[in-house]
């Protein structure tokens, strides 16, 4: 099965029509997609009641993929002893237990940031990480091209196996050493998650722009492009029970479209999007 989602709900004007309120775009969205990323989960640990209203705002077929909070991943910088780490895990946790018992948790993202390379020191730290999750299912994402160079790709992606990790898959722009090729390679029978981060190369570092998270993720993809990725989505479909793909280039507003055109390749159906507003005639025209 190949559920294909965007990142974050609140943002995709394509899919709204006039007058819906914050309150209810999951539910409207839920009409579109049958998974979503919460990237919200990044910045801040939710109180569990939040994912508890989120679970039950959305269909018995819909499901999360929930990003890790920052500081578990290392992206804050901040400096944590074992024990706050070991209760950021227990507090992260605990937060989406909800979601966990109402059975769409599709996984918990852990995406390390351009600064992690590949060393024994950060093999340590993701082993650490995937103990403390315990049996909650984990995906893994590397931001750093030493971990898939030539003599480290099969390597990286057997640990990930060995330990049990879901691989997202990225499609990103190639700004090395901050980013990753696309490996389109399973590493657990359950599930792959695969990420469409755009390929806007000018904008994906921070070069002291002000702008520069608003336009990071600025690209539409090509109808070739994703074409490109029909033959890599249905290998990986042979490969893990089922697939979350999730479209992360927002900054345009082109997420939505973009996802909406990969389903109509692999068959999928699409539901009728929202009319747009009548053009307002110019006034005393």
């Amino acid at each position: 099965m190949i559920k294909i989602g965007l990142s974050g709900w609140g943002d995709h004007d394509l899919i709204y029509g006039p007058g819906i309120r914050q309150p209810d775009k999951l539910r409207t969205y839920n009409r579109y997609f049958k998974t979503v990323e919460v990237d919200s989960s990044y910045y801040a640990i939710h109180k569990p009641e939040l994912f508890e209203k989120w679970a039950a705002e959305t269909s018995s077929d819909f499901t999360f993929l929930v990003k890790a909070f920052q500081g578990m991943t290392g992206q804050s910088q901040m400096k944590y002893s074992d024990e706050d780490m070991a209760d950021l895990f227990r507090n992260f946790r605990a937060s989406i237990q909800p979601m966990i018992d109402a059975g769409k948790l599709m996984a918990v993202l852990f995406q390390y940031p351009p600064w992690f390379d590949c060393k024994r020191e950060h093999v340590q730290i993701v082993r650490a990480a995937k103990r403390r999750m315990g049996d909650v299912p984990l995906a893994l994402e590397f931001r750093h091209q030493s971990w898939f160079e030539p003599d480290m790709q099969e390597r990286t992606l057997q640990f990930m196996q060995d330990e049990g990790w879901a691989h997202s898959v990225c499609d990103e722009p190639q700004v090395l050493p901050g980013s990753v090729p696309i490996v389109p390679e399973a590493t657990h029978p359950a599930l792959t998650v695969v990420r469409f981060h755009g390929r806007n190369a000018p904008g994906w570092t921070n070069n002291g722009q002000d702008n520069w998270r608003a336009v990071r993720y600025l690209y539409k993809y090509s109808q070739e492009e994703l074409l490109a990725w029909k033959e890599r989505l249905e290998k990986l479909q042979r490969e893990s029970k089922e697939l979350c793909v999730i479209f992360n280039n927002n900054s345009g507003g082109d997420a939505a479209a973009n996802a909406r055109q990969l389903m109509a390749m692999l068959g999928q159906a699409c539901k009728e999007l929202p009319p747009e507003p009548p053009e307002q005639m110019a006034l005393f025209e």
